[in-house]
């Protein structure tokens, strides 16, 4: 049986700063100080990475490694158990001579020497916090300011931070001075949790994130000094976004976890939208905690069957009402985004569960209902599993003619769609067109056990499917040859 504490997914940062899967394998310590990773499935070198005395590694959420080899070539090892991520940080830090304890090993910038010599008369001395009260606000916003361009000092800052609880003691200051009206001090509470989060540490995080915190953090981010009238974050994701649940989720972890990434996405993508290249750099660590988040949702809804089972068989039942199952439909939207942060063949095999669940029975119904957006959150559904499962589509869409008419076959319900899409611009007839293109394509079926999959797939839309597609130009064809007579007769007339 293999060690699953040395179990690891290798991830990369592609140009578009998201993380790509690059496979799961078995990570190890070899000579001459480096790390290799072995693909668990077919035993494949997935990384052979030297440990450099000077490159900076970062550990984040107990089993995260996190470093950069090369300009924009981003690195990270998520690791199935924790201390497998524990001893390989210890290897890490003892390559190059550090404490075990740190979150960082190396400053990843260009420091100057005297910023340099700087740190190294600090390091030995922990770093004092001002009192946690209104009238320290300010001194404590310069000093959140002015530890940002040091690695060394955002460090003691984090720790300082944690280890006094003074997260928690800030953010009562926070609810004190609201219910006081004290608006500089509120506007000073901004600044401090804004530079909080570009600390970058993902231990603060955790706190900051927390059920008990994580309001109150976007509480102190409505503040913002440039405002005249501070943003109503607070009242839009309790009252305007709230989470309703098409089917009860028993896992009270998932639902804290599904709560916590849509409220952290908010903060990313509309509270603290980056400035610059510096501040989104500053910000890796909330882009990392968000990504795999994502990852250990989708894993641990495919881990709940019964859970699956009754939301597809609430999809498919015929008494479900158009509202339920509209936000049945756009669940799966969002699962199936999700599904994104999988690796290739975790994602693969979790189209297949979906499919054997009866994703595809169940895109046929909502695909033919009268409401826009189902519609077009179904087509969402289904480019996913077209993208990546094409051949299950085809195996299914060659299965219906046994037990349904040529007119609900799914393959001709998406042709009606494409053919009938009300957008003046098209925009849903050019994404189903790319989908038929996709499924009718020979260069995706030309694998030696595809042939028979080649031949009968296209054999099976020439009988089944070439009629509907042609209907518009036969149409076309006699109103223009009827047309054309009437002109002859009446000309002969």
């Amino acid at each position: 049986m293999s060690d699953t504490r040395r179990r690891v997914k290798v991830y990369t940062l592609n140009e578009e700063r998201q993380w790509e899967d690059r496979g799961t394998g078995h990570v190890c310590c070899s000579e001459p100080d480096s790390l290799t990773v072995t693909g668990e499935a077919d035993g494949s070198l997935l990384l052979e990475s030297k440990i450099n005395p000077d490159t900076a590694y970062q550990k984040q959420q107990d089993t995260l490694i996190v470093w950069s080899e090369a300009e924009n070539y981003d690195l990270a090892l998520s690791f199935q158990e924790k201390a497998g991520c524990d001893e390989i940080w210890e290897k890490i830090c003892q390559v190059q001579g550090k404490d075990p304890s740190v979150e960082i090993t190396q400053d990843p910038g260009d420091e100057s020497e005297e910023e340099r010599l700087e740190d190294m008369l600090e390091s030995g001395h922990p770093l004092e916090l001002p009192p946690c009260e209104p009238g320290c606000l300010e001194e404590l916003e310069e000093l959140v300011m002015s530890v940002l361009p040091s690695p060394v000092r955002r460090e003691k800052l984090a720790l300082a931070l944690l280890s006094s609880g003074y997260i928690r003691k800030l953010l009562q200051l926070f609810r004190a001075s609201e219910e006081e009206g004290d608006r500089r001090g509120l506007q000073q509470l901004h600044q401090i949790v804004r530079g909080l989060l570009l600390l970058n540490k993902a231990t603060l995080l955790e706190v900051m994130f927390s059920d008990d915190c994580i309001m109150d953090v976007v509480g102190c981010l409505e503040y913002e000094p440039a405002l005249l009238q501070p943003k109503s974050h607070r009242q839009f994701l309790t009252e305007t976004a709230r989470f309703r649940e098409v089917i009860p989720i028993r896992d009270s972890e998932l639902r804290q976890k599904i709560h916590q990434t849509y409220r952290v996405q908010y903060i990313q993508d509309i509270i603290l939208p980056t400035h610059s290249v510096l501040e989104d750099n500053f910000l890796s660590t909330l882009s990392s905690f968000i990504f795999f988040n994502k990852v250990e949702i989708v894993s641990m809804l495919q881990e709940d069957e019964k859970f699956l089972t009754e939301v597809f068989a609430q999809l498919t039942d015929e008494a479900t009402e158009d509202s339920k199952r509209r936000e049945l439909v756009n669940f799966f939207k969002e699962f199936c985004a999700f599904s994104q942060t999988l690796q290739p063949q975790n994602r693969d095999a979790f189209f297949k569960t979906l499919a054997n669940l009866g994703i595809l029975p169940a895109l046929e119904i909502v695909m033919g209902m009268e409401d826009e957006q189902v519609k077009s959150a179904a087509m969402d559904i289904f480019s996913y599993l077209v993208e990546f499962s094409p051949s299950v589509v085809r195996e299914f869409i060659m299965q219906e003619p046994q037990q349904a008419d040529d007119d609900v076959l799914l393959i001709n319900v998406v042709i009606k769609q494409m053919i009938c899409d009300s957008d003046p611009e098209l925009g849903g007839a050019v994404q189903l067109m790319g989908l038929l293109r996709t499924l009718m394509d020979p260069e995706n079926m030309l694998a030696p056990a595809s042939k028979a999959e080649k031949s009968e797939f296209l054999s099976f839309f020439y009988k089944y499917c070439m009629h509907v597609l042609t209907a518009p130009l036969l149409c076309f064809y006699v109103l223009l040859a009827t047309a054309n007579a009437q002109v002859l007769f009446s000309s002969s007339s």
